[in-house]
């Protein structure tokens, strides 16, 4: 399988010698702005500015397209949705196994823990990190809000007197030195603290992430996928 590497960052570059290492892929693009690049698929991991134009020339060429960069607008998501009904794409804000499988748990335990316990998302990074809060973080919120019966209010950080309210979720960011990547979704009851946690050691498991949503969406017509639909096929 050919595979098109979109960004030159540090998780480009990690992709690309994952795919130089191994013998299941071959790299066939390395750029930050694609031109005539030819391949199966492309992988996504530039910066949310680019994915207009990345839109345009999956389109045009009629190539897959895995998306794994964060930050992007609201606008650009309604364009990926509409790119989507011509090609496979697969979007996600997390490529890791873990952070899908967090994400099933919180399904199931949401329902149970809500009403009883306040629910806080708290995510760290490495201080190179642009966007705040994480794609993760935002996608974890929204697997929580789909899970309660009541509508919720998302509430980022706290500063000066900010009594909590009930039917809250908040969302805190940090920033600091080389951390990959932490993700922990906190449910504080009467004299007790459910964790659900998730800490990346290496961004190699994105990359890896990445290379299994290739082989799945090769094989699939157009639509817009996630993680979850790789690991229920």
């Amino acid at each position: 399988m050919e595979i098109i590497v979109h960004g030159t960052g540090t998780m480009g570059k990690i992709v690309k010698e994952m795919i130089e290492e191994g013998k299941e892929f071959s790299l066939s693009g390395f750029a930050d702005e694609l031109t005539n690049e030819k391949g199966d698929v492309i992988i996504d991991f530039s910066h949310f500015s680019r994915i207009d134009s990345l839109l345009n020339f999956a389109k045009e060429k009629r190539i897959p397209v895995v998306i794994a960069t964060t930050g992007y607008s609201d606008k650009i998501l309604e364009k990926i949705k509409e790119v989507s009904k011509e090609i496979p794409i697969l979007l996600s804000s997390n490529m890791s196994l873990g952070i899908n499988m967090m994400q099933d748990i919180l399904e199931k335990i949401v329902p149970i823990l809500y009403g009883s316990y306040d629910i806080e998302i708290v995510e760290a990074h490495h201080n190179k990190k642009i966007d705040s809060p994480s794609g993760t973080a935002k996608t974890l919120a929204q697997v929580i809000e789909k899970s309660c019966k009541d509508e919720m209010k998302k509430k980022y950080g706290r500063e000066g007197i900010c009594p909590r309210e009930k039917n809250e979720i908040g969302i805190h960011s940090l920033r600091g030195g080389t951390i990959v990547g932490e993700h922990s979704v906190l449910f504080c009851g009467e004299d007790e603290v459910i964790e659900i946690k998730h800490k990346a050691m290496s961004k190699k498991i994105f990359a890896k992430g990445a290379l299994e949503a290739s082989k799945f969406l090769i094989k699939k017509d157009k639509g817009l996928y996630s993680m979850k639909d790789i690991f229920t096929k």
